[in-house]
């Protein structure tokens, strides 16, 4: 199949991308998820990326050098991308983008751009017109949701909290509202300030799982309520990268009827007549408007 919009393996056309495709101004970017313990979580396709690719940016080329040994790839030009110095690599990984050559993107472990430099570099090569190709894989965000038990079909990723201040303080107040499963990444020496805040917040019954160094040999997965995990913290000394699945905040119970009168009287009160204090009241609180009109009647009565 060809023709405008369509991506996909081998596709060809005006508009298109996809793998094996190069852009009307050069190169392609390839994403490729890489494993986040375990090796054999490297997929077939990105192993063949990452052996065709001229340039490989990475976190550490240490750890990719090691990866493309332990998978049988000779390693291409590697070249440091990393939350320090993302900025300053763009403009030359888009020159060679724009010289025809793919250049791979790699964090040290999982999906870029996931909590892990690669954003801006590909915003830029979106920008500027060369196909961005994912390569699909391991994702300590989507292993840890998986296996959580916890709803799914909806949910959000918070990634790393604020350290500190205001803006970890607003954070952590819209995850105690929010109905949501969420996901927070945190570090073993950071772990037990984030769960107590998380306590604090969000309350001792709401439920989480700790998703603790996923696919290596000690992976663990801890299920309980931030009550009981700030115990286990307490007493447990925290080892490798977490992931902890919270459960969101259940739903708040439907208004009474004093309460929808009490806002009926301040509705009228500010100068609303019957039928726009009912339409008002309804929206606001969610419920039924025949109901508003009824409880405005014995109001009136």
């Amino acid at each position: 199949m060809t023709g405008p919009g369509v991506t996909g393996p081998g596709v060809t056309g005006p508009g298109v991308t996809g793998p094996g495709v190069t852009g009307a101004r050069g190169g392609r970017l390839v994403v490729v998820a890489t494993p986040i313990g375990h090796l054999g979580d490297l997929s077939p396709r990105a192993v063949a990326e990452l052996a065709g690719a001229d340039v490989v940016a990475c976190e550490d080329t240490r750890r990719t050098r090691a990866l493309l040994s332990a998978a049988g790839v000779a390693a291409p030009r590697l070249v440091s991308l990393h939350g320090a110095n993302e900025a300053d690599r763009v403009a030359p990984l888009l020159a060679e983008l724009a010289a025809g050559a793919t250049v791979a993107v790699v964090s040290d472990a999982g999906t870029p751009t996931l909590s892990d430099p690669g954003r801006h570099l590909v915003a830029a090569a979106a920008a500027a017109g060369h196909p961005v190709v994912p390569v699909p894989g391991p994702s300590a965000l989507l292993a840890a949701l998986a296996a959580s038990g916890l709803p799914a079909d909806r949910f959000v990723f918070e990634g790393f909290l604020p350290r500190r201040g205001a803006g970890r303080a607003r954070r952590l107040a819209e995850l105690a509202a929010e109905p949501r499963t969420a996901v927070v990444y945190e570090a073993p020496h950071r772990l037990a300030a984030t769960v107590a805040d998380l306590l604090d917040a969000c309350g001792p019954d709401r439920p989480v799982v700790v998703a603790r160094e996923l696919t290596k040999r000690h992976e663990e997965l801890w299920r309980g309520t931030l009550a009981a995990l700030a115990a286990r913290v307490a007493s447990v000394a925290p080892r490798g990268e977490h992931v902890l699945v919270v459960g969101g905040a259940a739903a708040p119970p439907p208004p009474t009827d004093d309460q929808v009168m009490a806002a009926l009287v301040a509705r009228l009160g500010a100068g609303d007549d019957r039928r726009q204090a009912v339409v008002a009241v309804a929206r606001a609180l969610g419920v039924a408007r025949r109901r508003v009109y009824q409880l405005a009647l014995d109001l009136g009565r």
